[in-house]
């Protein structure tokens, strides 16, 4: 598979998880070691003070710097193992773009960070992640 099949693989992937069906609208680009995520911010993605959960926030920028990972591993799953987040300012509607890009590759791990920005182009949270190869091939997973 060359790597642009691959790319768009992933994107399927990414879009046909599950969790997809709870968060909708959003949009997936992937490119060598570097991954973009749009998300409109709905009322629904809210917590109680009328701005987007930070879990919204977490799962955008873990997605976003897993799918730059992954865009160069090219055979098996990979996992995250750990993910620091930085969230410094809240956000109720328009809408989020996490971008993803790879930092480094390890013997047994591979770091990448994510920043997610606002409409405007502000940055609304960042955070570094460690993820790791599994045993799991790529083309054993149903929607790759």
């Amino acid at each position: 598979m060359d790597p642009e099949q691959h790319y768009h693989a992933l994107e399927h992937l990414y879009q046909s998880a599950s969790i997809q069906e709870t968060i909708s609208g959003s949009t997936i680009n992937i490119s060598h070691s570097r991954a973009e995520i749009t998300l409109p911010v709905i009322p629904a993605y809210h917590h109680g003070a009328g701005a987007m959960h930070g879990a919204l926030y977490f799962k955008f920028l873990d997605d976003a710097a897993y799918f730059a990972v992954a865009s160069v591993v090219r055979d098996v799953f990979i996992v995250t193992s750990s993910f620091q987040l930085n969230l410094l300012r809240p956000v109720s509607s328009g809408e989020v773009k996490a971008v993803g890009i790879l930092r480094s590759i390890g013997k047994t791990f591979y770091i990448a960070e994510a920043t997610l920005y606002n409409d405007k182009g502000k940055e609304v949270a960042f955070g570094t992640g460690q993820f790791v190869r599994t045993a799991q091939q790529l083309t054993s997973l149903p929607d790759y």
